[in-house]
């Protein structure tokens, strides 16, 4: 599956939900965006399983690879 990154931990938090939106609308069916960010995106989560229908929440994965490294997968189906 292929996948577009996109780094948060630059990023101000009020641009960080429209930021990945953008990104995630702009993904094929299949792809899947990848975040690295400085803390657990879990209400992303939330947020992205409520709201965005293409998301597939099944397939989501998050790995901490540090005390403020989170890699969070966004599949779309």
């Amino acid at each position: 599956m292929a996948a577009t990154t996109l780094d948060l931990r630059d990023v101000p938090p009020p641009e960080r939900h429209p930021k990945i939106h953008d990104a995630f609308e702009s993904l094929e069916s299949g792809e899947a965006l990848e975040l690295v960010n400085d803390h657990d995106p879990k209400p992303l989560f939330y947020e992205m399983q409520a709201e965005v229908d293409s998301f597939d929440a099944e397939g989501y994965e998050v790995e901490q690879r540090g005390p403020t490294e989170f890699v969070a997968r966004l599949p779309k189906k």
